[in-house]
């Protein structure tokens, strides 16, 4: 009777506070902070036990490694929830809900965002600290836009189908910091780094070319949707994905390059 008497308080507190509608945004910011310390520790944690090369590292590659864990952690987790609401759920199709597409969401839609925002605010707040270890301006300029416009969708719930077509892009993270892992354990010249390689080019191409290309065929086809939502909103569909579409054909240029390079010694 006493373990119940201790149970339903703490229950009220989850329901009525932690996950009620109004709350869900900040509470998803401070999960996605505190994970991003989980994982960080963590990480730091095995990579002692696990990895020889791991404590001969400088201090500052030492705070990457464990930076780009984060990241990937989060690529995982904002990928597949990106995927089941753009492709699995019923959320935003066209035939399933009435109402505007550009205005749903639900609790897991936001709480996903927001958990996004935090991982973003904490990534930022690395690399602007350790700057530029961690990334130049470039990395700067893709957190704050990426920060503004998911805060923005978690916040107002308009345009959160575009905001997860967008970071369905993050797909390409772990293959990217895979990359550098190997590159800084020693493994550049393996069969492994090669393949690597091509595998960042092809989920590049897919995931930051061709989806951003749908993105834009969408909001052509839903243009008397989209144009409904407020001018804020409506600069940020157009004005964000524009941009880091242009940051990734750029990026997407030097992909090639060096895939072409490391290719060429192969052979």
């Amino acid at each position: 009777m006493e373990k119940k008497s201790y149970q339903n308080p703490a229950e009220l507190l989850v329901k009525e506070y932690l996950l009620a509608d109004s709350f869900i945004p900040y509470t998803s910011i401070i999960c996605g902070i505190c994970a991003c310390k989980m994982v960080y520790d963590l990480t730091q944690l095995f990579s002692n036990f696990y990895f020889k090369s791991y404590p001969s590292l400088s201090k500052v590659l030492r705070t990457e490694w464990s930076n780009r864990s984060i990241s990937t952690v989060h690529a995982i987790f904002i990928t597949a929830m990106s995927l089941y609401f753009v492709f699995w759920s019923n959320l935003y199709s066209d035939n399933q809900y009435a109402g505007l597409v550009t205005f749903r969401s639900s609790a897991l839609s936001t709480f996903s965002l927001g958990a996004s925002v935090g991982y973003f605010l904490a990534d930022l707040g690395m690399i602007i600290w350790f700057y530029p270890s961690l990334g130049g301006m470039e990395y700067v300029l893709h957190h704050l836009l990426s920060l503004i416009a998911v805060a923005y969708s978690m916040l107002t719930g308009e345009g959160q189908l575009y905001t997860f077509m967008v970071l369905i892009s993050e797909t390409t993270t772990p293959g990217i910091n895979l990359r550098w892992y190997l590159d800084t354990v020693g493994m550049k010249r393996t069969r492994a780094y090669v393949i690597n390689g091509v595998v960042i080019f092809v989920a590049w191409l897919v995931a930051r070319i061709l989806l951003f290309m749908y993105l834009f065929y969408h909001v052509y086809l839903h243009y008397d949707q989209v144009k409904q939502i407020h001018s804020y909103g409506l600069l940020l569909v157009f004005v964000v994905p524009s941009v880091l579409s242009v940051m990734n054909l750029v990026w997407f240029a030097k992909i090639i390059k060096g895939l072409r390079k490391t290719l060429a010694k192969r052979h």
